[in-house]
């Protein structure tokens, strides 16, 4: 499949990145054996990773801004493009030996994300998509699940964990839920979790208090897909409110009329 420079460039940087993270990945069982060091070994796994897809990017498109989770924001002569980069999607998973992790990228062009690519290393999946030219895994074209019903429906969602906000709306928003579907997964990673709507393996999705680089290229890769994505109230605000839900036309619908009555 011939891909656009755009996209190769992407692929090419990910590709990168994967194989420091799967030498890594391969590592962190052998540490399980003492509480001492997983954490920081990963944490410094995280940072080499989102050095290399820097540097790849910056080399192939100099000039472009640059948004990562753990280096912030680099600001960049061009101020019409921004790559928007989680170089470890799924951190808490990575560090258990769990292989549902992520790197993602994305690309802002004035203001709106044209491109995106989600690439989970240990699986060697894929996920990529264009503005106006559909997603795909592995070379193949992808499209939402086209199920109508809730009580259908496979359902992921994001839940707060220790220290973090939102913790009694999650247990409102999931129950409303559990109570309309045929099942409900949190999979730690959020990326991943858009990627698999995309792919019609999850019906829906949603999650709050998440960021931009956690959404930016599942973002595209849904609507790509033929899929719906938006806050949690509707809107087309994700980025600012940290927050998505998606899904097809009519899940979408219904999903956000549960969580809203939640």
């Amino acid at each position: 499949m011939l891909h656009s420079a755009l996209l190769n460039v992407m692929i090419g940087a990910a590709r990168k990145a994967a194989r420091a993270l799967n030498r890594d990945f391969g590592e962190v069982e052998k540490l399980q054996v003492s509480m001492k060091g997983p954490a920081n070994f990963v944490s410094a796994a995280d940072k080499r990773a989102e050095e290399t897809l820097y540097q790849e990017l910056s080399k192939a498109r100099p000039g472009y801004g640059f948004l990562g989770e753990e280096g912030g924001h680099r600001e960049g002569t061009d101020k019409t493009n921004t790559w928007i980069v989680d170089p470890l999607d799924g951190t808490t998973n990575f560090l258990h030996g769990i292989p549902q992790f992520a790197i993602s990228i994305a690309l802002e062009r004035d203001g709106a994300v044209v491109a995106g690519l989600i690439y989970n290393p240990a699986t060697d999946e894929m996920f990529i998509a264009e503005k106006g030219k559909g997603a795909f895994l592995n070379e193949q074209r992808i499209r939402v699940a086209a199920r109508k019903r809730l009580d259908d429906a496979v359902i992921a969602c994001g839940l707060p964990h220790l220290g973090r906000p939102g913790i009694a709306l999650a247990h409102q928003e999931t129950k409303a839920v559990q109570e309309k579907v045929a099942g409900l997964r949190r999979f730690g990673a959020a990326a991943l979790d858009l990627a698999w709507v995309a792919a019609g393996r999850l019906d829906g999705y949603w999650e709050r208090h998440i960021q931009p680089w956690d959404m930016a290229a599942g973002l595209i890769l849904v609507r790509e897909a033929g899929g719906y994505a938006s806050d949690c109230d509707g809107k087309d605000d994700m980025m600012a409110k940290g927050e998505i839900l998606a899904g097809n036309e009519t899940i979408h619908k219904e999903l956000l009329r549960t969580i809203k009555g939640a």
